[in-house]
């Protein structure tokens, strides 16, 4: 990702309009800050800073060396580090206050570029907004504001799209377990058909299964209870038949005669 750089006042020749920022510059002021430029220019940020302080330490109202400092610090600290912190304060302060308006203006297009760094591309574009109020010629500002709000919109569009994948992906999750619910209760009235099922089959099972085993007391040559009845009933049929058959026979040739008995000797 794009990183934006950070500008600085050159003040190596005080300007008249810049003395005269809310008290008059004395020469040690200028020669510190003009210490420190040359530092900055040689990329010794830390060396440069402490020189920017010590033109402070002789006008804290220094516009020039306020902005100056906090761009040195900028090029030190980290995005969350406790430098960038003092440098966006040392900012916000100039633009509220700083009577060079050029100042102003660098100012909030250093706070721009700030927000912009850190992805916070809305507040970037108010800030360089800002900047070319007080300025309509700042090129780099105009340059960062229509990166910013492409940045801004493509940020937004992929803010919407995962929007609407977490949207789709609750809609998918809510449609599965539904469906899973329809497949327990599918596979739970499957399981009473089948109970049913077979309670039925073994109610059927029960006659055919005395019919059966019937059949195989036969084909072992086994009597049934009902067929040892049949054939008592008919032994004892035949036997009274032979009974009285008998006794008709005895009615008819009558009794037999009497012998007489003989006298003894």
């Amino acid at each position: 990702m794009k990183k934006i750089l950070f500008s600085l006042i050159t003040a190596m020749t005080v300007m008249p309009s810049m003395a005269q920022s809310k008290s008059t510059t004395t020469r040690d002021e200028r020669n510190y800050i003009v210490e420190g430029n040359k530092l900055y220019n040689e990329q010794r940020y830390a060396d440069a800073e402490v020189a920017y302080r010590k033109a402070l330490q002789e006008n804290a109202m220094n516009e020039i060396a306020q902005f100056n400092l906090a761009a040195s610090l900028l090029r030190q600290g980290s995005a969350s580090g406790e430098t960038q912190k003092e440098a966006s304060a040392i900012l916000q302060n100039l633009t509220r206050d700083a009577e060079n308006i050029s100042i102003a203006e660098k100012a909030f297009y250093n706070l721009g570029n700030i927000a912009f760094n850190a992805q916070d591309y809305a507040k970037s574009i108010e800030l360089y907004k800002n900047a070319l109020r007080k300025n309509p010629d700042n090129d780099k500002a105009r340059e960062n504001l229509r990166l910013a709000q492409k940045r801004l919109e493509d940020q937004q569009n992929q803010d919407q799209n995962q929007d609407q994948n977490q949207d789709q992906q609750d809609q998918d999750k809510k449609d599965q377990n539904k469906q899973d619910q329809n497949q327990n209760q599918d596979q739970n009235n499957n399981n009473d058909q089948n109970k049913d099922d077979n309670k039925d089959q073994q109610q059927q099972q029960q006659p055919d299964q005395k019919q059966d085993q019937q059949k195989q007391q036969q084909q072992q040559g086994g009597i049934s209870q009902q067929n040892a009845e049949k054939i008592l009933k008919a032994m004892e049929n035949e036997e009274n038949a032979t009974r009285a058959r008998i006794n008709a026979e005895k009615k008819k040739t009558g009794a037999p005669s009497r012998r007489p008995v003989t006298n003894p000797w």
